[in-house]
């Protein structure tokens, strides 16, 4: 495991190495946070890139890499993760999340706290799991959310992942609030169709944020703003001692 004391260091040294932990904002794509800190480091051209997907309707941890670092990505994206967020039964989207309109409604009603606590545990252990369709992975090199914004068929394989934990932290019907441990690879958005099967009736993700991955905590992480703002001090800084210098 890494060392979180260790690895985020300051004062900043992107080319050589920096590990930079965002609260990643709501409606943000991944892309667009790398992006934005990318712009920021300019006129330096450093590497940039972060560990780990988050969907833009998530919020939570983003591992961002720069300069030496980005080697460590791989590393990074192979430890365990942990979620929370809400559950909410009785409709469907095609996109197992709000990012599509709900497309069928059933009753609820009938469904108890207890049946909801049952439904947990069977998603515990090892799972066979299918991405969304409406998803970031690539076939023959087109992203399979794009085929599936066009109507078209996607087939897409199961893959084995690990829920190491599944925590009902309140019910209040509609809404299961819920926190999940799993292992890299896991689609939350999935895990909340999948319950909705499980309990006999529809369910969708209506609110995510990654909390953890391996060592790292969210609590630990910049707002971006923030950070943005601690780039550009640093970097008039530097100016400012060459300057001197």
């Amino acid at each position: 495991m890494t060392n979180v004391e260790e690895t985020v260091s300051s004062p900043f040294d992107f080319a050589g190495g920096e590990v930079l932990l965002v609260d990643k904002p709501l409606e943000w794509t991944s892309f667009d946070v790398v992006g934005k800190l990318r712009n920021s480091m300019k006129p330096q051209k450093i590497k940039v890139g972060h560990a780990g997907t988050l969907d833009p309707l998530a919020t939570g941890l983003l591992i961002i890499c720069t300069g030496k670092f980005t080697k460590r990505i791989d590393s990074f994206q192979t430890e365990d993760k942990e979620y929370t967020g809400i559950i909410t039964l009785g409709a469907t989207t095609p996109s197992y999340d709000l990012e599509t309109e709900v497309n069928h409604t059933f009753d609820y009603t009938h469904i108890t706290e207890a049946d909801v606590y049952e439904a947990a545990l069977q998603f515990l252990g090892e799972l066979e799991q299918y991405p969304p369709v409406h998803s970031a992975i690539k076939i023959k090199g087109e992203r399979v959310y794009e085929k599936a914004r066009r109507g078209e068929e996607v087939e897409l394989k199961a893959r084995r992942i690990t829920i190491n934990s599944f925590d009902i932290e309140k019910v209040e019907m509609p809404n299961v609030y819920f926190r999940i441990s799993c292992s890299k690879g896991t689609y939350i958005r999935s895990i909340a169709h999948d319950f909705g099967k499980a309990l006999g009736i529809g369910a969708h993700l209506s609110q995510l944020r990654r909390t953890k991955s391996g060592n790292f905590h969210v609590d630990d992480a910049w707002n971006l703003q923030d950070l943005i703002e601690k780039i550009k001090l640093h970097k008039t800084t530097i100016q400012q001692q060459q300057t001197n210098n």
